[in-house]
């Protein structure tokens, strides 16, 4: 294995971890839409506070998937094609949610403004749940044949650790979507986000410890590598208990903080679980490996290049778009402005 394709497999990982951060509380406030407010105008205020950076967040997942498509198409073409059917579900929650930003905002209020309300919230809720259910299929093993081709059951897909992965995923980033709430409201709104917080931290432990068994007994990673895994699994629950500490003692910005990486930590278990794989065989061999399923060195340096000259453009532009729109949003909700960002 290269350096170069070790980067790129670590590149890829940061590239999900930054979509998760960022759009994980996207996902979180759409499901608090229906979940948390009480009448039209604190929905509007929940959707005013992502208002201006949704669109912009989902082009990490943009990135994270065109970075997999130039630097390892051999990983691109067996997830895409063995994932299509979830990928197409992923992809239907994206677009209902994105559209119903615009259609909502141009409904008068009625039976079609709260039907656009369901179709945000919904699609904030499909998009984790079903990550959540990929990203447990990849570390648990697919079955792959010599080619890289994926021939799987329903059960393959749809299974009690897929599920648990889903559901932990989806409440984290409702949580995170609570914690970003809490920050950039004022009003009652605020004050209901921290009390759902506080109540669904006690769930999520419940669910970690579920996870991390299954985890252990479903995977290898605790034989891979034990210390490494470890650690991240502990590191997973002490940010979880300093969001929980922080939400009971108000200090919103380390509660938010904490939630983000929690987020980053998770995704950062999984890739280190898959290396040096990038895809798992469920019967223990046909393994895809990275050093076999990347580009040529020429491909992997030139998109180094064009990465190292581009990134600290875009870092600074969300940097500078986040501290722009950097103030609360009142109640009542101000007028509406568009969504579309």
């Amino acid at each position: 294995m290269s350096t170069l394709q070790l980067l790129w497999f670590v590149l890829i990982g940061i590239l999900f971890s930054g979509f998760f951060f960022l759009e994980g509380f996207d996902f979180g406030v759409g499901m608090s839409v229906q979940t948390l407010a009480h009448d039209e105008e604190e929905k509007e205020q929940i959707i005013q506070t992502i208002g201006p950076v949704w669109d912009g967040n989902e082009v990490w997942l943009l990135t994270a998937g065109g970075a997999m498509f130039a630097s390892f198409p051999y990983w691109y073409a067996s997830l895409f094609s063995g994932f299509y059917l979830i990928l197409f579900i992923i992809l239907v929650g994206l677009i209902i949610r994105g559209v119903s930003f615009e259609f909502r905002h141009r409904m008068p209020d009625g039976k079609r403004r709260r039907m656009w309300n369901w179709t945000l919230s919904i699609g904030s809720f499909i998009v984790p749940f079903f990550f959540g259910v990929l990203f447990i299929d990849l570390v648990q093993g697919m079955p792959l044949d010599v080619n890289g081709n994926m021939m799987a059951s329903f059960t393959d897909y749809i299974n009690v650790f897929s599920v648990v992965g889903g559901v932990a995923l989806t409440l984290l980033c409702y949580l995170h979507g609570l914690n970003y709430i809490t920050l950039k409201t004022e009003g009652p709104v605020r004050e209901r986000a921290r009390n759902y917080a506080s109540f669904f931290y006690w769930v999520l432990y419940v669910g970690l410890v579920v996870f991390a068994a299954l985890l252990y007994f479903k995977t290898d990673f605790f034989d891979n590598n034990f210390l490494v895994t470890l650690l991240l699994v502990v590191a997973i629950v002490a940010l979880t208990v300093v969001a929980n500490v922080s939400v009971f003692k108000k200090k919103e910005m380390l509660a938010f903080l904490a939630s983000g990486l929690t987020l980053i930590l998770l995704v950062a278990l999984l890739f280190s679980g898959l290396f040096p794989r990038v895809m798992i065989g469920s019967e223990g061999y046909y393994d895809i490996l990275i050093k076999d399923a990347s580009s040529s060195p020429y491909t992997l340096k030139t998109m180094t290049w064009l990465s190292l000259t581009i990134l600290p453009f875009v870092l600074a532009y969300t940097g500078w778009s986040y501290y722009v729109f950097r103030k609360r949003i009142k109640h009542p909700a101000i007028a509406a402005v568009g969504y579309e960002g």
